[in-house]
C-alpha cells in the first residue's frame, strides 16, 4: 500500500531530522553487527597470532610446557574466532523477557521431530 502525499512529506521530515542528530547517527554507528564481528575476528587473529608466536618461543627455548601453552591459546582464539563467525551469522533477535534456553530447546525440539519424521517415512521392507 503506498503512502499518502502527507505520509510521505512527514517520512522525508523525519529522515532529515534523524540525519541532522549527531547523537543518534553515532549510536546508530556503534552498534553495527558488523563492526562487532569485524572487531571480534581480529581479536581472535590476534590472539591465535600471539600462540603461535608462543609456541614458536617454547620450541626454540626448549621449554615445552610454554609450547603447550602456546597450543592452548591459538586453540583457543580458534574457538572464540568460530563462535563469532557463527554469532554474526545468526540473526540477532530477542524476545522480550525469554531466554536463549528457550531457542536451543526449540531448536533441538526440531531436530528431534525432523529425526522422528525420517523414521516414520523409512522403507518398510526392512522389518
Amino acid at each position: 500500500m503506498p503512502l499518502s502525499e502527507h505520509e510521505q512529506r512527514l517520512f522525508e521530515q523525519i529522515e532529515r531530522s534523524l540525519a541532522e542528530d549527531p547523537k543518534f547517527a553515532s549510536a546508530v554507528r556503534a552498534s553495527d553487527p558488523r563492526l562487532h564481528s569485524r572487531r571480534r575476528l581480529l581479536v581472535a587473529a590476534v590472539v591465535i597470532i600471539a600462540g603461535l608466536a608462543l609456541v614458536v618461543y617454547g620450541t626454540v627455548s626448549k621449554v615445552p610446557l610454554l609450547g603447550v601453552a602456546g597450543f592452548v591459546v591459538m586453540l583457543g582464539g580458534a574457538a572464540y574466532a568460530i563462535h563469532s563467525r557463527r554469532r554474526a551469522q545468526s540473526p540477532d533477535l530477542h524476545v522480550v523477557g525469554g531466554t536463549t534456553s528457550r531457542r536451543t530447546r526449540a531448536r533441538r525440539s526440531s531436530f528431534i521431530d525432523r529425526l522422528e519424521e525420517r523414521w516414520r517415512q523409512r522403507p518398510e521392507g526392512d522389518r
